[in-house]
């Protein structure tokens, strides 16, 4: 009688939502483990289990005399989970068939994302076997009961739900020690965590999830900030992805994917967020890639009609390159103004605003959210069709390994036409709350550093070149409040990273991805960092490495997951979705890099296959001539390309910015390395500076033609 009572206060007041039962069962050996969000925690649990369990609590529980009296109706178990003597008790627990539950973090978490994973209710899993079954508690640390701090939104009665996810079990194979077996455990713990964390976040559509945080952080919270030093709350965003949409709407089609070519302000996100709302999908055209790459894009998307702004294109001189791309409709955002009528106004103020969510003409999150373009190095670009549920399942992946909270200031430099950039800048903090600076260009290497330090930013996401050069301006105390530093793009190189080590005590935490992923496939974490490594794969992506010939150590990455594209539009088949299928299945992308993956499940990139050359029939990877060249001059940029040879089937050609690199320096580096001679490159040749991309990698399809026409 009590239970189903407080089973319908709970429902009532929390509006608590169950999800996932069908995967509830009585098994023999039990062990029921969960985020710890609140002290209403095990409770919530309780209630919505079918049958008796015994929960796990900390000693230190019982030391408070409210909680003493609730415990005193609960089946528990007080240990310390640092204790072997409490990690023997629960295994015998467990082995005797009662039903365990236990909080794997052991405290309540204070930043809402998850906290370290003790390695005692792993090793307890591995050693009884148990079936594990994981449940995620969501909206209960932003409660009166959660335990985060006073940056956090709190609500009296805030929206909960549980999400049971398919039972696993941890199964340990190989010949390990006591500590090690010990350890492997816990790590697999926590994957089992962050992957409930990933799974059970709901998905839906850009614009939703936007209201969703709208909703949980309120209007008047600042968000975005850009170099108009305007600081825009979410209800200031919100008014203008509105206004935006409708203006959008009224010269275009629904589900028409339309042009975005814009910098990076607050207005081009809103222009995003708006478009998804009215149906339209904004296709980010790279404005670097000039009159031809910006046509060849419209082809393969079918743009008909290009969204821009007058001053823009004036300020970075691109109006007459954008005049020349033919057959398009440019319609400026200056000129769109005059066509917000005063219906348009009173829509605005009385209804759209009122009741967003009425608004919204789409809430399928599978349909086309973004179309983002490949870089063309193979030829015409690519364009990358990414739904709504790959972009937020990838957010989703993000947070389940990193905390980012309202207390945080992201600073995005990363134009938002590239997946890096517009993932992290355009979606990433809007819909976690994090606040937001926008600069409209990465390669102000003096005044960046100084707008980090004035605008107090804390998480810093670039390449490996911009990274570097922002370290050589900054003054040592400059980036005292960054916490997070995330490399991707780009190889991150060893010399960058020691750099930022000592001259600001800041470590760099190296990630891996691609624009098909929307983009992040693997990170380093405070939680998992290995450097050397891009870390392990995000939660719930499979993959598979095949072999390729030639190549001993590792094979070709193959990855599938919810944060996989759609599939591409092709400039053959212009505005064709071509589904993502690969030669190993339907769904399986083909990541086109040569990867080893350790026990540890940390990713070792070896190279992508098209930046191997056969070199006298042996296959040398570009990327260790690179860093051969990085060991021998470590202050200067350098670059590997490869041209044809008749008799050797391929040389190797470095280029480089330092003037006094031999062959003979070359040589010394790669002994000490353990390299042999055939990854020595053959010809060097010095340039003034790396010729790049607008996102920042180097560019190699510059590079490569030049190697072909060397002589």
């Amino acid at each position: 009688m009590i239970t189903a009572l407080l089973r319908l206060l709970c429902r009532l007041l929390f509006r608590l939502e169950v999800h996932g039962t069908e995967n509830i069962a009585r098994y023999g050996k039990l062990l029921i483990i969960a985020n710890h969000q609140s002290f209403l925690d095990g409770m919530l649990i309780g209630l919505t289990l079918p049958f008796r369990a015994t929960f796990v609590i900390h000693t230190t529980v019982l030391d408070n005399w409210f909680f003493r009296q609730c415990f005193r109706f609960i089946p528990h178990l007080a240990v310390d989970h640092t204790s072997a003597l409490g990690i023997k008790k629960i295994v015998k627990l467990i082995d005797s068939g009662e039903p365990v539950v236990i909080f794997p973090e052991g405290r309540i978490t204070n930043t809402g994302s998850l906290m370290k994973v003790f390695e005692g209710p792993g090793f307890v899993a591995a050693k009884t076997g148990a079936t594990i079954l994981p449940v995620c508690i969501h909206g209960a640390a932003n409660s009166y009961f959660g335990r985060l701090s006073s940056d956090y939104p709190r609500r009296f009665l805030p929206k909960i739900r549980l999400t049971y996810q398919p039972p696993t079990r941890i199964e340990l194979t190989g010949t390990h020690t006591s500590r090690e077996r010990r350890h492997l455990a816990g790590e697999v713990m926590r994957r089992i965590m962050q992957n409930t964390l990933a799974a059970s976040e709901h998905v839906s559509t850009l614009f939703t999830a936007f209201l969703d945080a709208i909703d949980l952080h309120g209007r008047k919270a600042i968000m975005v900030e850009d170099m108009k030093q305007v600081q825009d709350t979410y209800g200031d965003l919100l008014k203008k992805s509105l206004a935006l949409g409708r203006l959008v709407a009224k010269v275009t089609q629904p589900d028409e994917t339309v042009g975005v070519l814009m910098p990076n302000v607050s207005s081009t996100i809103c222009l995003i967020y708006g478009m998804s709302a009215m149906r339209r999908t904004p296709a980010l055209l790279n404005y670097t890639s000039g009159t031809q790459g910006m046509n060849n894009a419209c082809v393969v998307a079918a743009i008909r009609t290009i969204v821009t702004s007058r001053q823009f294109l004036e300020a970075a001189n691109l109006t007459e390159t954008v005049a020349a791309i033919p057959d398009v409709n440019i319609l400026y955002l200056e000129d769109l103004r005059s066509r917000f009528t005063l219906a348009d106004k009173l829509w605005l103020i009385f209804y759209a605003l009122r009741f967003p969510r009425c608004v919204q003409q789409s809430k399928n999150p599978d349909a086309p959210a973004v179309v983002m373009f490949t870089s063309g190095s193979e030829g015409k670009p690519k364009g990358v069709v990414l739904s709504h549920r790959a972009i937020l399942s990838n957010v989703a992946q993000i947070r389940a390994v990193i905390d980012f909270s309202p207390h945080d200031k992201f600073f995005i430099a990363l134009p938002l036409f590239h997946a890096f950039g517009f993932t992290a800048g355009a979606i990433l903090p809007i819909v976690s709350g994090t606040r937001l600076f926008l600069y409209p260009s990465p390669l102000h290497y003096r005044i960046i550093p100084e707008i980090i330090y004035d605008r107090n930013c804390t998480v810093l996401f670039g390449t490996s070149t911009f990274l570097n050069n922002y370290a050589k301006y900054a003054h040592p105390y400059g980036f005292h409040k960054l916490r997070y530093v995330i490399a991707g793009a780009e190889k991150l190189n060893e010399e960058v990273r020691k750099f930022w080590m000592e001259k600001f005590g800041i470590r760099i935490l190296q990630g891996y991805g691609a624009t098909e992923c929307a983009p992040v496939l693997s990170v380093n974490t405070p939680m998992a960092n290995r450097p050397g490594t891009v870390g392990p794969l995000l939660p719930q992506l499979q993959h598979r490495l095949i072999t390729v010939p030639g190549i001993a150590r590792g094979g070709l990455l193959y990855v599938k997951g919810p944060n996989v594209m759609t599939g591409y539009y092709l400039y053959d088949k212009p505005g064709q979705l071509q589904p993502t299928a690969s030669n190993i299945g339907p769904g399986w992308y083909n990541t086109g890099d040569v990867v080893d993956i350790d026990e540890d499940g940390f990713i070792h990139i070896i190279g992508r296959v098209k930046r191997f050359a056969k070199v006298a029939g042996e296959m040398v990877s570009l990327e260790t001539v690179e860093m051969i060249a990085s060991r021998a001059s470590p202050e200067h940029q350098h670059a590997a390309s490869a041209q044809s040879d008749s008799q050797r089937g391929e040389n190797i050609l470095l280029f480089t910015t330092d003037y006094a690199l031999t062959r003979e320096t070359l040589q010394t580096s790669a002994r000490e390395m353990g390299f042999t001679e055939i990854a020595i490159a053959r010809k060097i040749i010095i340039v003034a500076e790396l010729p790049l991309l607008g996102t920042g990698k180097i560019d190699y399809v510059t590079l490569k033609n030049i190697a072909e026409s060397a002589s």
